[in-house]
């Protein structure tokens, strides 16, 4: 069966574009131009994957997605015109996979929604990731690069797996510091940085061009991770 996606958006322009680019790749689609149809439309009709605007007539996206990470774990790209970085964060500490930005390309989020779909990872389903040169299976804490296991610290094994287990989506600093350094860390940034800078290290990432662990300058990072995942 194709996924089913929940536009929720009050520009009729941009609902129609995204309605004609989503048929055309066999996803179902449905339309919302207010956050309180959108939450009744996603609660509804349960979607695979919902984009959402940020500036909707009668609520801040801000709120419909705190409303909905109450009840829903459904998978949500922010489809916003505010470009600054506190938007951003704000957005993805609160539930979103990713952001992007308007005016935008179409090509690109299409991509960003058939990642998100395909690399969601259910918590009780740990993966095995491998492309023929990095292997991580988190189910037995292994990570091999070449075939060969690579050794890490706690520390980097526990960024390292939080990324992994959510590849293509952005995870802010926040998170990551919160989650793995606990409360009151969210502002050691410089941690993150080593932590980061040490594990692209020891899978053999050109630092100037990284293929796996991307920055997200101000925001976060993004593990990607290719088509080939068992």
């Amino acid at each position: 069966m194709s996924a089913k996606i929940a536009i929720v958006d009050d520009e009729t322009q941009i609902r129609r574009m995204l309605r004609i680019a989503l048929k055309s790749e066999d996803y179902e689609v449905a339309e919302a131009d207010n956050g309180g149809d959108g939450l009744a439309l996603i609660a509804r009709q349960q979607p695979d994957l919902a984009v959402l605007d940020l500036g909707l007539p009668d609520m801040d996206g801000h709120q419909l997605l705190g409303e909905l990470r109450g009840w829903s774990s459904v998978p949500v790209i922010v489809l916003s015109v505010r470009a600054r970085e506190q938007e951003k964060v704000r957005a993805l500490d609160a539930g979103a996979q990713d952001y992007v930005t308007k005016p935008f390309s179409i090509e690109e989020l299409m991509a960003r929604i058939r990642a998100v779909l395909r690399d969601r990872v259910k918590p009780d389903q740990p993966p095995v990731l491998d492309d023929g040169y990095l292997l991580i299976d988190l189910s037995k804490r292994l990570v091999r690069v070449s075939g060969k296991n690579v050794g890490l610290t706690p520390k980097e094994y526990a960024v390292l797996s939080r990324l992994a287990r959510s590849p293509n989506c952005v995870i802010t600093q926040t998170q990551l510091l919160q989650e793995i350094w606990g409360p009151g860390h969210q502002n050691d940034t410089h941690y993150l940085r080593i932590i980061v800078s040490h594990l692209r290290q020891k899978l053999g990432e050109d630092p100037t061009e990284p293929k796996y662990i991307k920055t997200e300058a101000g925001v976060g990072y993004r593990f990607i991770y290719p088509e080939r995942a068992v």
